[in-house]
């Protein structure tokens, strides 16, 4: 894949993530239950395509890579019910500025876990960054109404820590494609959440209507 492609792909998933808090505002699940349910039908609607368009799991890639997928799928669980607890507590904005310290984060580690240079370019691109984020999110004008707005903030950049670990876990991944790879990380995710999830009562009480199935 081209570099051009690559950051095509990158921008819109990063598009289709930006829709992701404002169907969560309208779920009436608790986060530990929502990203269960999350990993577990994405595995099914992936896992799905992957036979409609004829091809197979290749089981031989994902137990080479075994170890980093089950670490990175239990990470991305803890991150999505990071993520969802932070829209609980702060606007959705706030908490997708929050969350996209992830890049950011990965770039200040990548010297250590990934071995590249952090060079000046990139250093400055970061502060950059940085302050970009704290206008955009209104703070200096507005300041941090409650501890529960802050709350929102600590989750939100929770949530960006382990969504970079992911991203360095996956840039350890060898040799295996991109559907392998999600469908097993979307159902390592639902797997380590299920227990969490029975264990809460996370679906007691719970009433969903129609719409909110299909969110």
């Amino acid at each position: 894949m081209s570099v051009k492609k690559a950051k095509l792909h990158l921008i819109v998933s990063m598009i289709i993530f930006g829709t992701i808090g404002i169907f969560r505002k309208y779920i009436p699940l608790p986060s530990s239950a929502l990203s269960m349910v999350r990993g577990i039908v994405g595995m099914i609607f992936l896992f799905a395509i992957i036979l409609i368009q004829g091809k197979r799991v290749s089981l031989q890639a994902i137990k080479k890579n075994g170890l980093y997928l089950l670490l990175s799928g239990a990470f991305i669980g803890i991150n999505w019910i990071l993520l969802f607890e932070s829209y609980n507590y702060t606007s959705v904005a706030v908490a997708t500025l929050c969350y996209y310290m992830a890049p950011i984060i990965v770039m200040i580690l990548s010297p250590i876990f990934l071995k590249e240079m952090l060079t000046v370019k990139k250093t400055v691109c970061i502060i950059l960054a940085l302050i970009g984020m704290v206008f955009v999110s209104g703070v200096p004008e507005t300041g941090i109404s409650s501890l529960e707005e802050m709350k929102g903030i600590f989750f939100g950049l929770g949530a960006a820590l382990f969504y970079a670990c992911v991203i360095i876990l996956n840039k350890k991944l060898k040799d295996i494609s991109p559907y392998d790879k999600t469908v097993c990380q979307l159902g390592t995710a639902g797997i380590v959440l299920l227990p969490y999830t029975l264990l809460t009562n996370a679906f007691q009480g719970v009433s969903l209507n129609t719409t909110a199935v299909i969110l």
